[in-house]
């Protein structure tokens, strides 16, 4: 039976342990490259795995991104290349889930080695770089999610009628966020671009103004050949602001740039596990395009990123997630919504209707910037393209009427960014608002599609500093005659529009006093005149006046605004004397005493006895509280009342003060 017993103990144990260890899947998606070859042109196709279905998302489907090893790119599913030149060539796929719970496919790179050159006519797909973007490009395969790789494409190109050598500027990783949101783990280059290594990164740059203070000419300048100080123009000033801006920043070097020439420099950033996390956020990386080195004459593009949770072209971001609540009155709030139609048709009607939290002033409704690019629409009802924007008590709905935006199934559409779309937007904060968090949602209409609704985005108030002065007046039940006075500070947060902690330092000027009487029979006493008294007593008159000069702090208490004039906050004290002074007085009467009956003064006899301590940090007391405030509970003056129980004597404190918090 023993033997039994033991077996089925090892038997549970064993079900136990077995059930605690988690076994890691292991096991990821991958995708492969599939390519056939006809001479130096390839057909490439994706082999892909099963999506896994987001519940209640629209349906979920893959964006691909090529690389060719030549220089070239494509976001097309099933590209066709012809190369050039002969020579082994590394082709890379991305693959992104769109709508899918799970990690994207990884996909191991491909070599293609190709002995001859390209003989036949090549077409290749054009980006229409100088014709469609003015010559200079920032794309993304994805959005960033913490722990993923993004790839990014730089595109620039010559406008000018003749060869350049520039310079490309690149910077990421925002100084407002505590850690850094990229790492740049690899730079594919192929036209000889040189990365450079500048510490001074504004250029040779001299101003109008500056040339005038430093020489004094003013009358022979060809203003022609002066550059303007612009933000656009001044290209130092440029550099500086976006250092003071970004952590970190590449440069690059390019040269024999041919008018017309289209290039590409590839990036490859991983997101950082301490990645803000914050889903409502815009975060950017931003480059400075400079066609001739030596001139100061240069484009800005900053590509803005929403961070997400998963791969989901439909999003809403907001653009300050923390803000300065003394500070807001003098902001815009700015909103950015952006769709993507991915139908097998173009959408000719979008509805984007957005919640407005309300301590927003819909009235104060700024449209910054849009695609499709379009007017903002009439009162009347017109045929061509535009935008409307309806205010309703608690949305606002932003419709793109007879538009064209093409879908991504839609046969003959190649470029992925035609067939998104965008509307950023700004307003300010009404008159009166509180202190609490704003959340926004917006629900996206294709046509006559179900809606599709967009995460929240979300904007908090820093907690700020406020700090109060407060005095007031202690009294001690438990105490004869006592007297405390105090002086104080506060650190609380800014404006607080409920809950909220505090925390209190206040020193504190007490008195008080206790007096003792007592008797003693003396029998026969001897006088210094040598008179003999017979029978005395001595009545003994005893007074302890202490004065202590105390620290109260208050750690953490714990406060909540009913509304902007009654308060309540319960909390804990500590208290400790720095200095204490005890003075002791004894007064000793004699008397004469007979039959138990105390008769004349013995004035020869009597004395005062004075005795004086002074001590430093003996006493230390802790105590619970609970109070109540009556005025500008929020911010301003107010009145309080506090009442303190504390674990050593005196036990009961009542606590009067009046606060002003700034």
């Amino acid at each position: 039976m023993k033997n039994v017993l033991i077996l089925c103990f090892f038997l549970v144990v064993d079900q136990i342990t077995s059930q605690s260890i988690i076994v890691k899947d292991t096991i990821t998606r991958s995708a492969e490259i599939i390519y056939s070859v006809n001479g130096n042109k390839v057909s490439f196709n994706p082999e892909t795995p099963e999506l896994n279905q987001i519940a209640g998302a629209p349906k979920a489907f893959y964006t691909y991104y090529w690389e060719f090893g030549d220089g070239d790119y494509s976001f097309q599913e099933n590209p066709n290349h012809t190369y050039k030149t002969k020579g082994t060539y590394k082709v890379k796929l991305s693959v992104t889930n769109n709508y899918d719970d799970g990690k994207p496919p990884t996909t191991r790179p491909k070599e293609i080695t190709f002995n001859n050159t390209a003989s036949e006519i090549i077409q290749n797909e054009s980006h229409h770089l100088i014709s469609a973007y003015g010559g200079f490009r920032l794309q993304t395969n994805r959005d960033p999610i913490p722990e993923e790789e993004m790839q990014m494409i730089l595109s620039y190109g010559n406008e000018n009628p003749f060869p350049t050598n520039g310079k490309i500027y690149l910077f990421f990783n925002e100084k407002k966020y505590k850690d850094k949101n990229f790492d740049l783990v690899d730079v594919r280059l192929h036209h000889n671009e040189q990365e450079v290594s500048e510490e001074n990164i504004a250029s040779n740059y001299t101003s109008k103004k500056e040339l005038i203070q430093t020489t004094g000419i003013t009358t022979f300048i060809d203003e022609k050949l002066m550059v303007v100080d612009t933000l656009k123009q001044n290209l130092p000033l440029t550099l500086e602001e976006a250092k003071a801006y970004y952590q970190d920043f590449k440069v690059y070097d390019f040269d024999n740039l041919e008018s017309n020439e289209e290039r590409n420099m590839f990036f490859t950033f991983k997101t950082t596990p301490e990645m803000l996390k914050d889903t409502s956020a815009v975060i950017t990386i931003r480059s400075i395009y400079i066609p001739e080195r030596g001139n100061d004459s240069h484009k800005v593009l900053t590509k803005e990123m929403e961070i997400v949770t998963s791969h989901d072209p439909n999003k809403m971001a907001v653009y300050d997630t923390r803000l300065n609540y003394r500070l807001v009155r003098f902001k815009r709030l700015k909103y950015k919504v952006r769709f993507q139609n991915d139908g097998e048709g173009p959408a000719r009607l979008i509805k984007l209707n957005v919640d407005v939290p309300e301590m927003l002033d819909k009235s104060s409704l700024k449209v910054i910037d849009m695609y499709p690019k379009c007017p903002i629409c009439p009162e009347e009802e017109v045929q061509y393209s535009c935008l409307d924007t309806i205010i309703s008590k608690d949305k606002i709905s932003f419709q793109f009427k007879n538009i064209y935006l093409p879908g991504t199934a839609q046969k003959g559409v190649h470029d992925k960014d035609s067939t998104k779309g965008f509307v950023k937007y700004s307003m300010k904060f009404g008159k009166n608002f509180h202190k609490q968090k704003s959340k926004s949602r917006t629900a996206i209409i294709f046509d006559k599609n179900e809606p599709i609704i967009t995460n929240a985005s979300t904007s908090r108030f820093s907690p700020g500093i406020s700090i109060g002065v407060k005095a007031g007046y202690n009294s001690f039940p438990d105490l004869n005659n006592s007297e405390s006075y105090f002086l104080g500070a506060t650190i609380s947060p800014y404006k607080s529009y409920k809950k909220y902690l505090q925390a209190e330092l206040m020193v504190n000027s007490m008195k008080f006093s206790d007096v003792t009487n007592s008797n003693q029979e003396l029998g026969i006493v001897d006088l210094p005149d040598g008179t003999i008294i017979d029978s005395a007593i001595r009545i003994d008159e005893k007074t302890i006046e202490t004065a202590l000069l105390n620290v109260d702090i208050v750690p953490i208490s714990f406060r909540y605004n009913l509304n902007g004039i009654i308060g309540l906050g319960v909390g804990t004290q500590i208290s400790f004397d720095i200095n204490n002074e005890v003075t002791s007085t004894t007064k000793s009467n004699y008397y004469t005493f007979y039959n138990k009956r105390i008769g004349d003064p013995i004035e020869a006899l009597n004395k005062t006895t004075i005795d004086k301590t002074n001590n430093s940090f003996t006493n230390i007391n802790y105590g619970i509280f609970g109070d109540i405030t009556v005025g500008a509970s929020r911010i301003g003056p107010s009145l309080g009342f506090r009442y303190i129980y504390n674990f050593q004597e005196p036990e009961k404190q009542l606590h009067f003060y009046a606060i002003w918090k700034i």
